[in-house]
Parts: structure tokens; sequence; C-alpha cells
């Protein structure tokens, strides 16, 4: 199967001072497109600085990190950024919804960083992306107005209208109940199914592991253990 996602041998170093802190150690990993994979382990393990470098936003201090073909540690900041907006989509534990735009617009903002300025074209995308997470009808309500899970559909809907190739989730269902955290993976299963959206998740949590069908554990910066499970029906 196509991979997505290349790392090769990666190294990544932060300094403070005269400290050096090595959050990943030699790592290699392949993502295929289509992928639900889980990447788990204790605080300092190597986590969110993986998910920070699949999804361009920081490069390796050495080693290769490629996305789609590119090799993002060759990419300038300009061109990163684009390079970001273009092929990557976000779903955030605090769900990062602008207060004052109204869910319809939450979802827009993407698509205007694109250059999409036909409104047509944006309120369609739009509309049927609110569809597809199950909030038809709720596009202009405030995020204020919408309750935690419906605020994460929201963020879900806003990651996936640009069509990216790769959708990163940090802690998705940290600030959800239980049962609203089952109902917003299963919804991301169903949009993986559907759709072929490749979705990676950072998580703590046992319910997001369970609905991946690749669990990747890591620990001091290397992976222990790569874990792949059959695909189970969508339940939504």
């Amino acid at each position: 199967m196509e991979a997505i996602a290349r790392l090769e041998a990666v190294e990544k170093v932060y300094r403070a001072g005269e400290v050096e802190v090595h959050a990943l150690r030699g790592l290699s990993l392949e993502i295929e497109r289509g992928a639900f994979l889980s990447l788990a382990g204790p605080s300092g393990s190597g986590k969110t600085t993986l998910l920070n470098l699949l999804g361009a936003l920081d490069t390796p201090t050495s080693g290769r990190v490629e996305i789609g073909g590119i090799s993002t540690e060759k990419l300038g900041p300009r061109t990163m950024a684009d390079f970001r907006n273009s092929h990557v989509g976000f779903v955030f534990q605090t769900f990062n919804l602008i207060p004052v735009l109204t869910a319809a617009e939450n979802v827009a903002f993407p698509l205007q960083l694109l250059g999409v300025t036909d409104a047509g074209e944006r309120r369609r995308r739009v509309e049927s992306m609110l569809d597809a997470v199950g909030l038809p009808g709720l596009g202009d309500r405030r995020p204020r107005e919408l309750s935690g899970g419906q605020q994460q559909r929201v963020a879900v809907a806003r990651a996936l209208v640009k069509d990216p190739d790769l959708v990163l989730a940090d802690e998705p269902t940290a600030n959800l109940d239980s049962d609203t955290a089952e109902g917003i993976m299963t919804l991301m299963q169903d949009l993986n199914h559907r759709l072929g959206t490749t979705f990676v998740f950072s998580t703590h949590d046992p319910l997001v592991m369970d609905h991946a069908t690749r669990l990747v554990r890591l620990r001091d910066g290397r992976i222990e253990s790569d874990e792949r499970r059959a695909m189970e029906p969508s339940h939504g």
C-alpha cells in the first residue's frame, strides 16, 4: 500500500541552555495512506514531537521526514506553512475554534487560507462537511452554543474540509466524557472508511487505542512496539 508518510532515522534534539533533550532517537516509521493509527506512550516518550514532525510544524535535527512525497526538512518556513495548510488537518483536545465565528465560518476558515475565493464553492464544501460529521443545520451556531462533542465535530469538519492527505489529532477525546468520546471516535472511524482519510492520533486514552487499526507505542524517543489489528466494521 502507498505510504503517505515516511520517517527515516529521525533524531530530534531540543536544547535548553547547556541541556540537551533527545525527544526522538533514530526513529523510522512508515504510515500507509488510509491508516487509522494511534501513537501511545508515557509523557516524554516523543508522541507530541512525532506529531509535530508529521504535521510540518517542526523539522528533525537529523534524518528525513517525507509527507506525500515531499521532504519537509528541505522546506523554508513560508513554504512549510503553505504545505501544512494544503496537506495537513489538525484536531486539538481543546477544539481551538474561533469563538466569534459560527460553526460554518470556523469550518470555512481553512478554505480562505487556501485561497478558495468562490463563496458558493466554500458554502457547498462547508455544508457537505457539516452534514458528514452529523451537524446539519447547526452552521449558524457559535462554539459557546454547542456541546463539547458538537464542538469537536466542528473541529473534525474543519480539519477535513480541505481534503488533506493527513489528519493529526492530539488527545482528541481528552476533554470529552466517555460516551461523547466514543461517538467522536466512531465518527472519525466512519470518515476514515468512507473517505479514505489518513488519521494519526496521539493519546493516553485506551478508547482511542482500541479504535485504532494500528497502535505504535513509543518510549524514550524510540518505537517500543508496532501492532496492526484487523479492520472492524464502523459502528456509525
